[in-house]
């Protein structure tokens, strides 16, 4: 399996403010951004998949909500968070 407790723990650690904090909104974007790169290689050797399309499309659009609501109440973990994952070139 490709996300493990361990690596969520990992994911958690390193972008919420310990590895328990499975709520913030930066510890669940990049829990998303890390799901949507994978399914993103899957999709690329698997073009067919409807399925899996669709759910990224919807995992795309929660993680947008979040950066909105942290981009309305708290432009500077907005940054923090969009530089930290490379997102917004």
């Amino acid at each position: 399996m490709y996300l493990d407790q361990a690596k969520k723990k990992e994911i958690f650690g390193q972008y919420g403010k310990d590895a328990a904090d499975t709520g913030s909104p930066e510890s669940q974007i990049a829990l998303f951004t890390y799901r949507i790169s994978h399914l993103t290689e899957h999709l690329k050797k698997n073009h067919k998949d409807f399925t899996t399309a669709r759910s990224l499309t919807k995992m795309v659009g929660r993680r947008r909500k979040l950066l909105k609501y942290l981009y309305v109440n708290d432009i500077t973990r907005y940054r923090a968070i969009i530089k930290a994952l490379g997102l917004r070139k």
